[in-house]
């Protein structure tokens, strides 16, 4: 381990953003390895680029892109992944539903496992979110043959070279442990935290995530079926 990515997507999160770097560099602090926040605003209409550009004036460990339109969750993490400098990529989303107190036990599975994958076993969001992401992730792992009890999770620890290898579309952030696995990726799901939302409001419903993810899923399980296995028996120089 050389150096963290933190990779953090947000979008109209001005309540959150300062309390989130609060947290998290108290965590990233203990881990003493070097380490960046990467803010990545996706267009936001509030104040949160705003916010964000004091914070990267005043830590020189903040640094930050900027979208010129809304492109949405997927695209601000891959561009996120494309400018990280670290070795590991960790991701969490900007609402502070996500504890980054989780993160140390993430991090002691990383080396026997390419990637770590949280789990929200005790969800705090409403009924009907729970049950329209227990379908989701139930869907999903039928027709892409995983396991993974969690794919919405985005508390997630990664390997950088493997996870810059994978370009990813819109919606495909979701089944990045099936991407990952493409790869030649070791993947383990840890159970962690979740907490309600205190500020700002959800930027999805489930009738716009089983839509797209009808699409997503159809498009991933082609990408498994299609995906390239070549083992070189023997060559020269």
């Amino acid at each position: 381990m050389e150096k963290i990515s933190f990779v953090i997507p947000i979008y109209n999160e001005e309540g959150n953003i300062e309390e989130l770097f609060k947290e998290l560099t108290c965590v990233a602090d203990m881990l003493k390895h070097p380490y960046e926040i990467l803010l990545v605003d996706d267009c936001s209409s509030d104040g949160s680029l705003g916010i964000i550009k004091v914070l990267a004036a005043r830590h020189k460990q903040v640094r930050y892109l900027s979208f010129e339109n809304n492109c949405g969750q997927s695209a601000a993490l891959y561009a996120g992944f494309q400018h990280a400098d670290g070795d590991i990529i960790i991701t969490m989303d900007a609402d502070l539903q996500n504890d980054p107190a989780d993160i140390p036990t993430l991090l002691q599975h990383f080396g026997e496992y390419d990637m770590i994958n949280g789990w929200r076993a005790d969800r705090q969001d409403t009924l009907s979110k729970k049950i329209g992401s227990r379908i989701g992730n139930f869907v999903r792992n039928r027709l892409t043959w995983e396991t993974i009890h969690d794919t919405g999770c985005s508390l997630k620890v990664m390997r950088a070279s493997m996870l810059k290898e994978i370009r990813i579309f819109r919606g495909l952030h979701r089944f990045l442990p099936t991407l990952m696995r493409l790869e030649g990726a070791r993947v383990l799901e840890v159970p962690v935290h979740h907490r309600a939302r205190v500020h700002g409001v959800s930027k999805y419903n489930n009738l716009q995530r089983g839509i797209e993810g009808l699409y997503d899923v159809i498009a991933v399980r082609w990408m498994i079926k299609r995906h390239l296995k070549v083992r070189i028996k023997e060559f020269n120089d």
